[in-house]
């Protein structure tokens, strides 16, 4: 098969598009003809090889999968050959005490499609177990499949089960124009709460407010910090939805309103930040990480996907062979939403 595949790390120009082996899936895995897959940060962090990451060379990212299914191993029972498929892309090991309480995010062997050991989706063919792997709904293209699982999982994840947000909540998201961005304001119009979106252009701020953000600060050219005193007439917000990390805490922790919860999944800007702890028992403020969610949330954001309530943001649909350029794009900044590829 065609795959996209890196040797060594480093910049987009590692990234080859060249012949790799076909896989062979197991017993209990479909063998998935894919159709499109979106990119993430996590695959430009797997490329540049960050300290602390252990990947395994030559690699295939790609964790936002969807395709056609083209065979079943023996002991699959409910996908069939020929049915459209998205793939949740969190494995676990589905016997632990996590798993079993529907944790499966938080088992001890969690791996992700495309992640630091497990290919990806960047590819012709996919192996993956057929417990991941979800039946599209009619209407939905492969496109807008592929654009959902990361992005709207982590977002429901950190939104609904972690930051516990409420209808009349003021919620900041930042980084808005990203893929788990433009999700986040979506769930937060869903469940009724007052968005306020940071990206760094007027042109990102007008489409967050398309999306449900009632208002829109520009880090590039407003002080993050006065903004948002500004916006909630001092009180600050009630949830920050964030995964630029770097010097941005510095600004946010002291306008989070008491009670309020930080709830982040990355470090696009700097994974090192420095904490006043004050804040947190003073205002009995909650600072929580998430890592995707559970095959569970990934259900359930389908269903509100279906029926028109949330929808994936594609900025762009390139070829397969133009993953590097894909690459090139969300290091600049210079996406709305996914860019999603197709073999």
């Amino acid at each position: 098969m065609m795959a996209v595949r890196f040797h060594q790390h480093g910049g987009p120009e590692v990234l080859r598009y060249e012949e790799a082996p076909d896989p062979a899936p197991g017993d209990a895995e479909v063998l998935l003809q894919v159709r499109a897959v979106a990119l993430n940060h996590l695959d430009v962090w797997l490329r540049k090889g960050l300290p602390g990451m252990k990947v395994s060379l030559p690699k295939i990212g790609g964790c936002d999968v969807a395709g056609l299914v083209a065979a079943v191993g023996s002991r699959c029972a409910r996908i069939r050959a020929g049915q459209r498929v998205l793939v949740s892309p969190g494995i676990s090991c589905g016997q632990c005490a996590a798993c079993l309480r529907g944790d499966d995010n938080l088992c001890r062997d969690f791996q992700m499609v495309g992640g630091y050991t497990l290919d990806g989706g960047c590819a012709e063919f996919l192996a993956v177990p057929e417990v991941n792997c979800i039946v599209l709904p009619p209407e939905m293209d492969f496109a807008e499949a592929a654009a959902i699982p990361v992005t709207f999982l982590t977002a429901w994840h950190m939104l609904i089960r972690l930051g516990r947000l409420q209808a009349g909540e003021r919620l900041l998201v930042m980084g808005a124009g990203s893929g788990v961005g433009t999700a986040a304001i979506q769930i937060g119009r869903l469940v009724g709460a007052r968005v306020i979106a940071v990206a760094g252009s007027q042109e990102k701020l007008a489409r967050a407010r398309d999306l449900g953000a009632e208002a829109g600060i520009d880090h590039t050219a407003q002080g993050l910090a006065q903004e948002v005193r500004r916006l909630t007439e001092r009180r600050g917000v009630d949830v920050v939805f964030e995964h630029v990390g770097g010097t941005t805490w510095g600004a946010l922790l002291p306008n989070i309103a008491p009670g309020g919860r930080l709830v982040t999944c990355g470090a696009t800007a700097g994974y090192e930040t420095s904490v006043d702890i004050r804040y947190l028992f003073s205002r009995n403020i909650a600072i929580l990480g998430a890592h995707l969610g559970t095959k569970a949330e990934m259900l359930e954001v389908v269903g509100h996907v279906a029926r028109g309530a949330l929808h994936a943001v594609v900025d762009r649909v390139l070829p397969l062979a133009e993953c590097a350029a894909g690459h090139r794009l969300l290091e600049e900044r210079a996406v709305f939403g996914k860019v999603v590829l197709t073999p």
